[in-house]
């Protein structure tokens, strides 16, 4: 893939090559990754982003499937985001994610190169090329051309310390599929108990909407907006 001509301009920042997104941050040029091209053209839509940015009282925010930080760096920029832990469990991506941060000075946010599992340790998980943000740890991935890779991951039991100070929490879930396990992990670490608002996403291909909003409603989140259409949207899940 290539920039598209006439809509971004190349910067150097630190000695890195890095571009202004549509969204206002910076991120380092990877014109190979269809997902670098969705965060700098802003094909992400404004539901999150605008949500992150109209915050005017202390929250915490949590990337689970940070990719290379797009809304890491939107909490980070925000006076009211007290602390960012930004999850990526591919090395390469992950250093994306670490230069994104630097290029933004954005001091608030903690990198965190691990996925969220049932198990803390080790796992494989599917990445396919020119897409990074298609990288997924279920069970059996349809993506085509793709490859495996050793990632660490986190549990409850991992998190409960590594996120203590975390608090009025706002949850992103970008997890190809595996977002019951997350959400699993993340009520047991009573950290849900200490969450105001979940976004996740939706591909009905390989999750269930229902079983999603049944475990966030059993932990007191009552109501849910879609935003999309079809069978592969976002939800915002919050507490009334």
């Amino acid at each position: 893939m290539l920039p598209m001509q006439g809509v971004t301009e190349t910067t150097i920042i630190n000695g890195i090559r890095c571009v202004k997104s549509r969204y206002g941050v910076y991120l380092r040029t990877r014109w190979t990754d269809a997902t670098f091209h969705f965060c700098v053209f802003g094909r992400y839509g404004h539901v999150l982003s605008d949500l992150l940015d109209q915050q005017r009282t202390d929250f915490s925010f949590i990337d689970i499937g940070a990719n290379q930080g797009l809304y890491s760096l939107i909490a980070a920029r925000n006076p009211a985001c007290r602390n960012v832990y930004a999850f990526e469990p591919v090395a390469t991506t992950y250093g994306y994610l670490l230069d994104n941060v630097m290029i933004n000075q954005a001091k608030s946010i903690s990198p965190i190169n691990a996925a969220i599992s049932s198990t803390e340790g080790s796992a494989q998980i599917a990445v396919q090329a020119g897409h990074s943000g298609a990288a997924t740890l279920r069970g059996s991935s349809p993506l085509k051309l793709s490859s495996s890779i050793t990632i660490n991951t986190l549990n409850a039991a991992g998190l409960r310390s590594l996120l203590a100070l975390a608090d009025q929490c706002i949850i992103k879930i970008d997890v190809e599929g595996f977002e019951a396990t997350v959400i699993e992990q993340l009520a047991v670490a009573g950290i849900l108990a200490r969450t105001q608002t979940v976004f996740y996403e939706v591909n009905e291909k390989w999750t269930d909407p229902a079983d999603i909003e049944q475990r966030l409603s059993a932990a007191g989140f009552n109501s849910f907006v879609r935003s999309g259409k079809d069978t592969h949207y976002d939800v915002m899940a919050r507490r009334r």
